[in-house]
């Protein structure tokens, strides 16, 4: 039987709820992809947060925001992610879930051009310092833990129903600064004008 990288998500239960629902044959002439292509790695470079998600040895599901300057999720090949693992609220059931199901999720959105890239993987903890060091993003204020190192199974994206637009309000103050500035030589013209212009 023909193994597929989506067998990741699409396993015998989910393939039969396919079937009998009628989308098997849209899904089994398409697969996922098994590496990171430049189009993703531009994606994930410009992502300043994400979800990660792991699960216990008995599968208890758990999911974690993971935030930090653009480009904070380092693509060291195309098969293997990696990030700082800053200190947080020291529940440690990310790291926990790891030292016993090294099975991990990736979640990604560009809510702003309504995206989103999906990574199935394992993931370890790594607490070398240098490797920690060299993740760590430049002149960022958190305290770096650890590192955590992503190894890609498969890697999928979905179409843009139902995801909301948003915009990120660095690019919204930028775009405002800009009309305001507009609108202060607009005034300072009008001024201008009506001192020279006699009753």
């Amino acid at each position: 039987m023909e193994n597929f990288v989506s067998d990741v998500a699409f396993t015998p239960a989910v393939k039969a709820m396919q079937e009998a629902r009628g989308s098997r044959q849209h899904y089994a002439e398409r697969d996922f992809r098994d590496s990171i292509s430049p189009d993703i790695a531009a994606f994930i470079g410009e992502r300043d947060s994400f979800y990660f998600g792991t699960a216990s040895a008995d599968g208890q599901p758990y999911i974690q925001h993971r935030g930090g300057p653009k480009g904070f999720l380092r693509i060291l090949d195309e098969k293997t992610l990696a990030f700082a693992d800053y200190a947080g609220n020291h529940q440690y059931i990310t790291t926990g879930n790891l030292a016993e199901n090294p099975r991990a999720y990736i979640f990604l959105m560009d809510y702003a051009h309504r995206a989103r890239v999906k990574l199935w993987g394992r993931a370890e903890v790594v607490s070398d310092k240098e490797i920690v060091r060299q993740l760590m993003p430049e002149g960022y204020r958190a305290r770096p833990i650890q590192a955590i190192v992503f190894h890609l199974t498969a890697l999928d994206t979905n179409c843009q129903s139902h995801i909301p637009q948003k915009l990120d309000a660095a690019d919204v103050g930028g775009a405002l600064q800009h009309l305001q500035s507009k609108i202060d030589a607009l005034e300072a013209e009008l001024a201008a004008y009506r001192a020279q212009t006699p009753d």
